[in-house]
């Protein structure tokens, strides 16, 4: 693993955490946002590998 770049979106902050900390625990950088317009900043500014997105 090559430190995949995830992004976690949701607007409960407890569980963006709870995600946060078991994908670090497997090796991922982990970018959270908490509503749309901050997903969409982070997403062109990481360019991450995966988005795990609340809808």
């Amino acid at each position: 693993m090559a430190n995949e770049k995830i992004l976690v979106v949701d607007d409960d902050k407890n569980i963006c955490e709870l995600l946060r900390l078991y994908l670090v625990k497997e090796g991922y950088s982990v970018t959270m946002a908490h509503d749309g317009q901050e997903a969409l900043t982070a997403f062109d500014k990481l360019h991450p590998d995966l988005v795990l997105l609340d809808v």
